[in-house]
């Protein structure tokens, strides 16, 4: 049994074109390069900006926190050029799990898969608790036993997430113009912090912008330490360059989700030249967005005394901004619920593709006959997140999204030069450019953040890929459509 099988170009292209919909046909092209751009807006701001802004400041980074955004915006960049050729040269469902079924094998594009899964599930169930935390706040007559992290069973991550499991199982266009209005607020609102904020700026409290690094006040080694520092016999330290790294792999945090364009590539009007302007326009706008948002943020409050749990709105609260801050604290709302939004279709579309190539059960990828929507998989996708924001209190697993996000940035980016070789003869209306220096430095620098995050994470990482191999050999390897007399091209 051949485990590195891949699945040619040509195929993974006329997949489902022979299929009904009830069997895991193709999706409808609706979205343009606006609508692409949207989705990933719609997801990368959310809980990065206004909330680890405020905690990679103060414990790590100090006013150096606009560097950890731009050295993560970096490495996102370099993962963007890499997705960007691939999308516009494969564009289906799937995106970094499709793309190593192409390259590097049948086991390999499991292994993606089952971590996206991972990253956009927990991701999501994280957002709905802080989304229903932050209607708590805002609002005296929501009860905190039912809403936020006091709650035994949080209600209201619960309904937000069955709310936007609905807009999403009723169709892409629905879940379009949702998406839009609530991109238009936020980043209105964004803007809005920047100009008003710039006011207030006291350029005393950038200094020194790189704080001088010092051991953390409490323990931090063990399993809590960074990996690179326990694989190194390094002290654990805080701020410095060190400092800046750490921030730059937790507020990495804040750019994962982009990828959640490369799978919309099936429902894309023109892929080949609109995914690689939905890729790069996303990054562009969040980066310029997050930089301008800590630059204000650290200059209108001293770093030590930025506040972790929502830094924008208490900054404006300290200079005499109340209703400023309750505009932010509305706009905040709006940033979760998107990204909710495009978690949810994000992950029905990546069980989709791998449940119309047999690895999960088929049934999963039958399309509704109404709405055209993977109707299955978006149920139980939608079923997944719900028990986990009503159950699992997941800040200390926030780390664990980044992880999956870089491992599969860093295959992505390997992907690249191993398609050139094997399918030298492909169409790549976008190619990445530097090639191919730039995808060997992305795969490097997603490594080396992936080594900035704590042993304990490493840990749970490795657990989830072990329940995913279990999965794989019980029920995978057998049942998917290679198997079952698919077309597989043997790996080179």
């Amino acid at each position: 049994m051949d485990l590195t099988r891949t699945k040619s170009v040509d195929e993974i292209l006329a997949t489902g074109a022979d299929l009904p919909d009830e069997e895991g046909g193709r999706l409808r092209r609706q979205l343009g390069p606006m609508d692409l751009m949207s989705f990933g807006i719609g997801i990368v701001i959310g809980t990065g900006i206004f909330t680890l802004t405020g905690v990679a400041a103060k414990n790590f980074a100090g006013p150096a926190v606009m560097l950890s955004f731009v050295l993560a915006g970096v490495v996102s960049l370099l993962a963007a050029l890499c997705y960007a050729e691939l999308a516009s040269a494969v564009p289906t469902a799937g995106s970094a799990y499709t793309y190593a079924y192409a390259t590097i094998g049948e086991i390999f594009a499991w292994i993606i898969g089952w971590d996206l899964v991972l990253e956009f599930a927990l991701g999501a169930a994280v957002v709905a608790r802080g989304w229903a935390a932050y209607l708590a706040s805002l609002s005296h007559v929501v009860p905190t036993s039912l809403f936020g992290e006091s709650a035994p069973v949080d209600v209201g991550a619960v309904l937000i997430v069955l709310v936007l499991g609905a807009v999403a199982w009723v169709g892409i266009r629905e879940s379009k113009w949702l998406t839009n209005l609530l991109v238009v607020i936020k980043v209105l609102v964004c803007v809005f912090v920047i100009v008003v904020g710039a006011f207030y700026v006291k350029t005393a409290n950038w200094h020194p912008f790189i704080p001088h690094s010092k051991a953390p006040e409490e323990t931090t080694g063990g399993l809590t330490q960074p990996l690179w520092q326990a694989v190194a016999g390094v002290e654990p330290s805080i701020f410095g360059m060190a400092g800046v790294l750490s921030a730059a792999a937790i507020v990495f945090f804040s750019y994962t989700g982009f990828e959640a364009v490369a799978n919309l590539g099936e429902e894309t009007r023109r892929p080949q030249r609109d995914l690689p302007i939905g890729l790069l326009g996303t990054l562009a706008v969040c980066s310029v967005l997050y930089v301008g948002v800590s630059a204000v943020i650290t200059g209108m409050v001293n770093y030590r005394d930025v506040d972790e749990g929502a830094p924008i709105s208490e900054a404006f609260k300290s200079v005499g901004l109340g209703w400023g801050a309750s505009l932010i604290s509305l706009a905040a709302m709006c940033g979760l619920t998107s990204v909710i939004l495009v978690d949810i279709v994000t992950m029905s579309r990546i069980g989709f593709a791998m449940a119309r190539d047999g690895l999960l059960p088929p049934k999963l990828s039958r399309l509704h006959p109404r709405f055209g929507t993977p109707s299955v998989i978006t149920g139980v996708t939608v079923a997944i997140i719900a028990v986990l924001a009503a159950f699992v209190p997941l800040a200390d697993l926030a780390e664990m999204v980044s992880i999956g996000t870089l491992f599969a940035f860093a295959v992505v980016s390997l992907a690249v030069p191993i398609l050139r070789r094997t399918r030298a003869d492909l169409d790549r209306p976008f190619r990445t450019p530097l090639f191919p220096v730039l995808p060997i430095v992305s795969a490097v620098l997603c490594v080396a953040l992936m080594a900035n995050l704590a042993i304990e994470t490493w840990l749970r990482f490795l657990i989830w890929l072990v329940i995913g191999f279990v999965v794989y050999f019980g029920y995978g390897v057998r049942s998917s459509r290679a198997t079952r007399g698919g077309e597989v091209t043997a790996r080179r």
